[in-house]
């Protein structure tokens, strides 16, 4: 039997869905799963799927898949369903299982590398100190702006962390071209799997709730991960030490909010905050750091 899977959004959700790939393939082990990802580097050498679609790619689907009506068709979108409109503390590959009828048993995300490509990145990571892999900002390029203040780490934590660390350690930030430049970091190379690598040999990790973090937990490597609007009950992974932004300061504008308080381009004017610095402590951030082994 044939299963199409189709994932809509952006790079992080494509990285969680191969928990899904997980599932799905444990319910029906002898189907052929058939992805349509915007991503499909994310399933690159992933033994659950047999074929990987861009939506680009899918025009001949129904001649080739769905004609003799012998498949299923896994399409439905979680971030439509209740559970998630209403932020109830439910994790999203949960309420994904839910909507297809499947049981989730705790499948996590994985992400499979060769050697080769291993060995192609590697050299453009080498340095003499430890590295340390950061992503304080996140979305997809084209945006229109650099900072979203309902994820992203606020500049003025990132300078005190950047020189708290800039001695020791080789900073390597993860980052689009559009976005703020820190004094004393490197950028990393573009592409999902080099990032992948990055993670791979760094020694410590600051992320946010991007692509990035769900990266990390599908290659186990647990990770500091800041938190502001999104919550780590529903994106979030174990394996990591999850911090929280601190609460609110000033009460929130919520007059134009349609299903939720904020989306993640919310506009700066409406921050619940007296101050971008409030959002963080600074102090909490490095000694979570600090402990990763």
């Amino acid at each position: 039997m044939n299963i199409i899977f189709q994932i809509d959004g952006g790079l992080g959700k494509s990285i969680m869905a191969t928990a899904m790939v997980k599932v799905i393939k444990k319910r029906y082990k002898n189907s052929n799963i058939i992805v349509v990802s915007p991503y499909p580097d994310v399933f690159l050498n992933n033994p659950n799927v047999s074929e990987i679609y861009t939506p680009n790619q899918a025009n001949g689907l129904y001649n080739k898949f769905i004609k003799d009506k012998k498949c299923k068709l896994f399409i439905a979108d979680p971030y439509r369903h209740s559970d998630f409109l209403l932020e109830k503390p439910i994790n999203l590959l949960k309420t994904w299982c839910e909507i297809f009828g499947l049981r989730y048993n705790n499948e996590q995300p994985q992400i499979y590398l060769t050697q080769p490509e291993i060995d192609y990145f590697k050299p453009y990571y080498k340095t003499d100190k430890p590295i340390l892999a950061v992503q304080s900002n996140g979305g997809p390029a084209g945006l229109g702006y650099q900072y979203a203040w309902t994820r992203d780490i606020p500049e003025t934590n990132m300078l005190e962390i950047v020189d708290h660390y800039k001695n020791d350690y080789t900073i390597i930030h993860i980052k689009r071209e559009d976005q703020k430049v820190y004094e004393d970091t490197m950028q990393a190379l573009d592409g999902f799997r080099s990032i992948a690598i990055l993670l791979q040999l760094s020694n410590k990790r600051l992320l946010i709730d991007s692509f990035a973090q769900h990266m990390a937990a599908a290659l186990n490597i647990k990770s500091t991960v800041c938190w502001i609007q999104t919550k780590p009950e529903i994106f979030g992974y174990k394996i990591h030490d999850n911090i929280k932004a601190n609460p609110y300061t000033k009460e929130p504008d919520l007059t134009q909010a349609v299903y939720s308080p904020f989306n993640l381009s919310e506009d700066i004017h409406r921050i619940p905050y007296n101050d971008l610095g409030e959002i963080f402590d600074t102090n909490k951030i490095i000694t979570s750091i600090n402990n990763q082994k």
